[in-house]
């Protein structure tokens, strides 16, 4: 479970104050599908690094399956995203030296992983639709393969929150819908907890609870696609 308090971060900007997430509060029990739509610097993505713990808050609380993790020193935030969650950034962030499959099994270098992480990572290749380029490097790929690997990637260590930022924005209509039925299936089938980030409607409509974020703050969307409203309020 994921239970953002009062959550708020605040950046200076030609001496003004710009509140980027301000005042935010929601709870996301196990095996939600949250989407949350907003235009570019309403604060989406911010609101993310602060659930994930890269960004500290100036006020508020992040408590993940009973954790506080701003309470925990670096090592051990670190540790932590680790053993729990994954991101899926707006851009592939692949390590240009290491192959596709390199890549996937990355995040398996830092924590003990039970099972055969080298079989998970090809069956994961496979879900992408990028078997085929097991063994090339991130030069030889599109951007929109690029992002498959780096999605494939977000699964090797079995999270159980994905936390994921514009997540097809450069990948073609079908893959789309393929990444997103992934999404739906890892929810359903392993109760993977989803927040994902993104201007597009009908990837949002997907998720079974929807915001928007407009100037750091955060409201609740009570219809899907084709009539979102909003409610306001929402602490």
């Amino acid at each position: 479970m994921i239970d953002v308090k009062d959550l708020a971060k605040n950046y200076a900007v030609d001496e003004q104050t710009l509140k980027a997430v301000d005042n935010v509060s929601f709870i996301a029990e196990k095996g939600d599908m949250i989407s949350i739509i907003g235009h570019s610097g309403s604060g989406k993505t911010t609101l993310l690094s602060l659930i994930g713990g890269l960004t500290k808050p100036d006020a508020g609380s992040v408590t993940i399956n009973g954790t506080d993790i701003w309470g925990l020193d670096d090592n051990s935030r670190s540790h932590f995203r680790n053993q729990h969650m994954s991101f899926i950034y707006q851009f592939s962030s692949l390590i240009p030296t290491l192959t596709a499959l390199e890549n996937i099994l990355l995040p398996t270098a830092f924590g003990k992983f039970s099972g055969d992480v080298a079989d998970y990572a090809k069956e994961l290749i496979g879900i992408v639709g990028m078997k085929e380029k097991t063994n090339a490097y991130p030069s030889h790929l599109s951007g929109g393969q690029q992002r498959r690997i780096a999605i494939a990637r977000a699964f090797i260590n079995s999270p159980s929150i994905i936390l994921a930022d514009e997540p097809t924005g450069d990948l073609d209509e079908e893959t789309e819908h393929e990444i997103i039925r992934l999404f739906q299936r890892m929810n359903e089938d392993r109760k993977t907890t989803f927040v994902i980030v993104t201007h597009n409607n009908e990837i949002a409509a997907q998720a079974k609870k929807r915001f928007r974020m407009s100037g750091g703050v955060l409201n609740p969307i009570t219809a899907a696609y084709g009539g979102m409203t909003e409610v306001s309020g929402l602490k």
